[in-house]
């Protein structure tokens, strides 16, 4: 601050000579008054920018969307901080209690709270039809809480169980539950009617409150508990099929899509796509995209922004900002040149000049299916071909690839 103001006493002392010559013209007063009020105008302003510090961003968090600057680096190893490890964790301690108590029930995944202290057990019965399944609680000793779901409900999507990074919620995605088939009941002979004796005591209330049920798949919310239950989103007819945490827990990014349209993929033996929106804790939706995705959106470690995909083109989202901005990342020339110079290297060159030709682009281009953004200024993807044929999925020619982000010269407003 001492510095600012130096500055201004050494323009103040250089101007003295001027002011001085200006006195002895015609009108000298009005021009030093003119001219001081000019002077005081234009240091009040750099002093404002000064402060605001607004010239350019600090940060890349600071950084809009739409003035993302980019290098795109082709065929690199995938991020090293991503777990290739994708089979299912089950507690030791959680799956004794299922051997030893509840051999009825299978035990399909467990999921740990951050701090370690309680457990999510995903579990299915002879009850529940094809992938549904229900949740408990337990403490990471292995002893049983509660039941977390009720009756009512089917989950789905094992995947998508969740805690958020602080602890405090659980999100998982469910639908309501079909309705049990009457079974017969035989004959009984006919008894004279016996007399209740009253009861002292009310009936008991049922286990879980009432909750709303939906036909189709939607997000579901509880505390840390396990209670407080409720729908984060209410849109029947929507198929919510993936959510994610924001790291700093302000909301969540997650794909929809309709019954039809899902269908559709099924029959195509196509991924899931799905629109991509972004979902506030008291269950406001914004939709970030009129188009579907297959690529699963990725937070920024920051929070600040989204990332996903749409066939060879990558779409960063503002997440935070009151005045939301987006860019998208075109590649589909630089893929296909990538994937040109990738097959001439493992064919030592000998199909060079077969990969350029115009029948087509290379067989290893192919569309971006995933998205990991584990650094701000550093985001990888991964293109490949996948299909998910009826007893396994399909996967060619998967690639990693890294774009480095920088911030345009722009001043923010």
């Amino acid at each position: 601050m001492g510095s600012d103001s130096g500055r201004e006493n050494n323009r103040l002392r250089a101007l003295e000579p001027v002011l001085e010559r200006a006195c002895l013209q015609k009108g000298s007063i009005t021009t030093i008054v003119i001219f001081l009020i000019s002077l005081a105008t234009s240091l009040s302003g750099c002093q404002t920018i000064i402060e605001r510090r607004d010239v350019r961003p600090l940060v890349m968090k600071d950084v809009p969307a739409q003035r993302l600057a980019y290098r795109f680096d082709p065929d690199v190893g995938p991020p090293p901080e991503l777990n290739v490890d994708e089979t299912p964790e089950k507690l030791e301690a959680v799956q004794a209690d299922f051997n030893s108590r509840r051999p009825e029930d299978a035990l399909m995944r467990t999921v740990s709270s951050p701090d370690n202290q309680r457990v999510l057990a995903l579990y299915g019965t002879e009850s529940d039809s094809g992938s549904a399944f229900r949740i408990d609680l337990y403490s990471s000793d292995g002893k049983f809480l509660r039941n977390l779901t009720p009756s009512t409900l089917s989950c789905v999507f094992p995947e998508t169980v969740n805690w958020s990074s602080d602890g405090n919620f659980i999100t998982f995605i469910a639908r309501k539950a079909p309705e049990p088939e009457p079974t017969p009941t035989p004959p009984v002979p006919i008894e004279p009617e016996a007399v209740p004796e009253p009861s002292p005591l009310p009936s008991i209330a049922p286990a879980f409150p009432a909750v709303a049920v939906f036909s189709t798949e939607q997000i579901y919310i509880c505390n840390r508990d396990g209670y407080d239950l409720k729908p984060l989103t209410s849109r029947d007819g929507l198929i919510y099929f993936y959510a994610a945490w924001a790291p700093d827990n302000h909301a969540l990014v997650a794909l929809a899509c309709k019954e039809a349209e899902w269908e559709m993929r099924e029959r195509e033996f196509k991924m899931p796509a799905g629109r991509p929106r972004l979902i506030s804790l008291d269950g406001q939706e914004r939709l970030l995209d009129d188009n579907s995705t297959e690529a699963l959106p990725a937070w920024s470690t920051d929070s600040s922004k989204v990332a996903t995909a749409f066939d060879t083109d990558v779409a960063i989202y503002d997440a935070v900002s009151s005045r939301p901005t987006q860019g998208r990342i075109p590649l589909r020339e630089a893929l296909i040149s990538a994937s040109v110079t990738f097959e001439q290297k493992a064919t030592s060159g000998t199909q060079s000049e077969e990969s350029a030709t115009p029948s087509g682009p290379p067989a290893s281009f192919n569309p971006i299916m995933r998205v990991e953004w584990p650094n701000p200024e550093r985001l990888h993807f991964q293109t490949a071909y996948v299909r998910l044929m009826p007893n396994e999925a399909i996967t060619t020619f998967p690639r990693w690839h890294r774009i480095q982000l920088s911030a345009q010269a722009a001043i923010l407003k």
